[in-house]
């Protein structure tokens, strides 16, 4: 299991653990699971989706960063406005 926090300008999104989190990278889209190799990358316009125990959830962003450490991913995030 992974530990996400997901922080944008405003409040923190979301904070528990996740069996994985796919985030829109700006050479592509990747997924982050369980042992994943320690990484930073900026983060594109799309979804970050994740899934924990109570199904997939979707956050749409306008950019941010990602950063992934011993089971442990941060996002900061600039929340895309819903319309």
């Amino acid at each position: 299991m992974l530990q996400l926090k997901i922080v944008s300008p405003e409040r923190i999104e979301y904070e528990g653990q996740v069996e994985s989190v796919l985030v829109p990278g700006t050479l592509g889209q990747f997924e982050i699971l369980t042992n994943h190799a320690p990484i930073i990358s900026s983060l594109t316009v799309g979804d970050v989706t994740y899934a924990n125990s109570d199904g997939k959830h979707t956050l749409p962003i306008t950019g941010g960063f990602v950063e992934v450490q011993k089971n442990e991913v941060s996002l900061c995030v600039e929340l895309k406005e819903t319309e």
